[in-house]
This record gives C-alpha cells, sequence and structure tokens, in this order.
C-alpha cells in the first residue's frame, strides 16, 4: 500500500544490534513442536557459548513440552538461518556466527508431538 508524506520519512531502526549493550536478538524454534505457536526471542549476551544457551535459557524455555526432558543434545540436528549448522558448543554465539536477529531450528526426528504415540 502506497504512503503519502508531506514531508520526507526517515525511519529510524531501534532494533540495531549496537543498541542492546553488548546484547544481540537470537531466535529459536524446535520444529515439529507446536506447543509454542512461534519462535523465540532471545536476548543474550553476545558472548554467550552455545552450551551455556542450551543449559540455561532453551532448557527453561522448552520444558513445558512433554518431549522436553528426551532431547539428547549430542544428536540434535541445527539449522541456522534455514542452512544446515554444526555449532561448536563451548565457542560464542559471535563465533559461531550467529548474527544479531537470526534464527535457530532445533531439530530431534525422533521426537514429534505432532504425532501421537501409542
Amino acid at each position: 500500500m502506497a504512503v503519502k508524506s508531506r514531508k520526507p520519512y526517515e525511519g529510524v531502526a531501534r532494533d540495531l544490534v549496537e543498541n542492546f549493550q553488548g546484547n544481540q536478538l537470537v531466535y529459536f524454534s524446535w520444529d515439529r513442536h507446536l506447543l509454542f505457536a512461534a519462535s523465540f526471542q532471545l536476548c543474550v549476551p553476545r558472548e554467550m557459548t552455545v552450551r551455556q544457551l542450551i543449559e540455561g535459557p532453551l532448557t527453561m524455555l522448552l520444558a513445558p513440552d512433554p518431549d522436553a526432558a528426551a532431547i539428547d543434545w549430542s544428536r540434535v540436528s541445527w539449522l541456522k538461518s534455514n542452512q544446515p549448522w554444526v555449532p561448536a558448543l563451548d565457542a560464542s554465539l559471535v563465533r559461531n556466527g550467529v548474527g544479531h536477529k537470526e534464527l535457530l531450528r532445533l531439530q530431534t526426528p525422533e521426537l514429534c508431538s505432532l504425532v501421537a504415540r501409542n
């Protein structure tokens, strides 16, 4: 839809990484698990390691899902911006190439809350 303005409009982005005092936004989702309607948006330190991300905020956020306790983190497949990715668990998000507002997707083919179990 076209917009008409009386004067030139200059948008100011307020979600630039420079505005987060050493933190960054990272989106996270768990494929084939619909307990959560959309990806999580986390504001985390850029120097946080992937292991700290898993053992801290991700474990807490996923806990309500019935499959969460069964996650074998050593067998998880990851996508970063929809591309296969193998994180270095003890390296920071920055060293792993995780940028501001990047989407990380967790895949656990053996766990799927979309399929009824008998």
